[in-house]
């Protein structure tokens, strides 16, 4: 066993999406700054990046319902509809900056057009759907989006879906064809090749064990490597836990006050994937429906083409399964042993207010195959059980903690950032919307841990991120601007036929 001692200016835990978008962001503002990263797996994307354990929306709020909540007086709020959109344009702008610098090639390995739509039945939801129709497409973010209740039009949209429906059925959708499929571990691993070539030290195979902060203010580090067994000593002045559900361990192990009274609750995603080429060829867009009264957000259904190694493929889900481990390459023990004396009242505050979700959760990992094809049904009603199996997608670590509004053991559903008063150590923890606003979540570390460097960095984050500081729903001009300069960059004006062409083949025969 060795005992080496290194020093460096910023380590990165986990090789996800997060700690490759700001290893990169980094690197270009300060490209003399030593790196280095330490993955538990043997290669990046491998954990809740990975292109079959997250959904790949592209979430830009332009088909998810539970992003726009009904108001008493039936108006609609899309606040957090706007707020994810211009998150997700963020991220385009630096993927742009990315391509057009030649820091990485090749975007349709993991961005292509695909339409987003939301679907709804019965008349009531029919009535909400026309509302936020209304509301969104009066935004500039949401320009494009078409609304219909017409049977012909639906036909025309989604033919797999409209295909064996009872004439009179009450039915109705939404779509707008500057969607996306993001592969967000095609992404990370392009990344990460990336920092490889600028000199950044990735260790793969090597699990962070402890961290404690030493007499002279940096962060040490006990990293374990898993091919020799070797345990080593590295110190830094600045670290980012983006491990994914493991990063709630490790701010544990931190001991820094802002990450007590914090706790994780993990569910698993199971999907259903379509082995019948033939059908996945017969839809081409992300289709959302509305979650069931009672069921998490997220539950909320949907019928997605993805393009995995530049397959294309149709996936549908996703249903809710329980595990305790916190990764889906963790340990059973990891929902016990994040229990701390700290966090233990807000656990079991949490456990006595989420009774409904627990119960949820048990119904969701007793259904059988049959019991979700019928769910499956209710988007392609002849849906066969022989075309389609089942496949486990990633953990997702929910965050417990207390807050003024709803007080102890409060679930949350979105990511957040914990970092320490002085901004020596930051970690990511949540899920949705995650990967898709990386790049602002990552800013947003910079902002908080690198105060004293903003002024200087702001010229440098501004060409990288054109709308930095600007509210784009306030800039009409620059969002038209923006949206053609990332569209030609990523090469999302003419990568795809439109949906209406490719499902013109299927009409015939129907």
């Amino acid at each position: 066993m060795t005992n080496k001692q290194n020093t460096t200016d910023v380590i990165l835990i986990g090789a996800g999406v997060m700690s490759a978008t700001l290893g990169i962001l980094l690197k270009e503002l300060v490209p003399d700054w030593n790196i280095k990263v330490f993955e538990k797996l043997s290669n990046a994307g491998e954990e809740s990046s990975n292109e079959w354990n997250n959904a790949g929306t592209g979430h830009a709020a332009l088909c998810e319902l539970n992003y726009t909540s009904e108001n008493p007086d039936g108006s609609v709020d899309i606040s957090k509809a706007i707020k994810i959109n211009e998150q997700f344009q963020v991220s385009m702008q630096f993927w742009s900056y990315l391509v057009n610098h030649n820091l990485i090639q090749n975007p349709e390995d993991f961005i292509r057009l695909l339409p987003h739509m939301s679907l709804v039945q019965e008349q009531q939801n029919v009535d909400f759907l026309k509302r936020r129709f209304k509301a969104l497409s009066e935004n500039p973010l949401f320009k494009g989006m078409e609304f219909s209740d017409d049977a012909k039009k639906l036909m025309e949209w989604i033919p797999l879906i409209m295909k064996d429906r009872p004439a009179d059925e009450v039915i109705a959708a939404t779509k707008i064809d500057s969607g996306t499929d993001v592969n967000f571990g095609a992404l990370t691993r392009k990344m990460f090749d990336r920092l490889e070539k600028q000199s950044v030290e990735i260790n793969y195979n090597h699990s962070v064990t402890n961290i404690n902060r030493t007499s002279d203010g940096l962060w040490e580090l006990k990293v374990r490597n898993h091919e020799n067994g070797s345990l080593d000593h590295h110190k830094a002045k600045f670290v980012f836990i983006g491990g994914g559900g493991g990063s709630l361990h490790l701010l544990q192990k931190s001991g820094i006050p802002e990450g007590k009274h914090i706790g994780g609750f993990p569910v698993s995603g199971i999907f259903m994937v379509c082995n019948n080429p033939d059908v996945a060829e017969q839809h081409h867009a992300k289709v959302y429906g509305k979650a069931k009264v009672g069921a998490p957000p997220m539950s909320v259904p949907h019928l997605d083409t993805r393009f995995i190694d530049n397959k294309k493929m149709l996936l549908f889900g996703p249903f809710a399964g329980f595990s305790p481990k916190f990764l889906k390459y963790g340990s059973v023990f990891d929902l016990l042993t994040s229990v701390k004396p700290d966090n233990l009242v807000t656990m079991l505050a949490a456990g006595a207010k989420n009774m409904s979700l627990t119960k949820y959760l048990i119904q969701q990992v007793m259904l059988t195959k049959e019991q979700r094809m019928e769910e499956l049904r209710e988007f392609i009603p002849n849906a066969k059980s022989e075309d389609w199996e089942l496949v486990v997608a990633g953990q997702r670590v929910q965050v417990i903690k207390d807050t003024e509004a709803e007080g102890k053991g409060a679930l949350q559903f979105g990511t957040e950032v914990i970092s320490a008063k002085d901004g020596s150590i930051a970690a990511l923890l949540g899920a949705s919307p995650g990967a898709s606003t990386a790049v602002h979540v990552m800013l947003e570390v910079i902002q908080k841990c690198f105060p004293q460097h903003i002024k200087e960095w702001e010229p440098k984050i501004k060409e990288m991120i054109p709308s930095y500081g600007v509210s784009l729903m306030d800039n009409p001009e620059l969002l038209e601007e923006i949206h053609a300069s990332t569209a030609e960059s990523l090469g999302l004006n003419d990568n795809n036929q439109t949906d209406s062409k490719r499902n013109s083949r299927f009409l015939k025969q129907a």
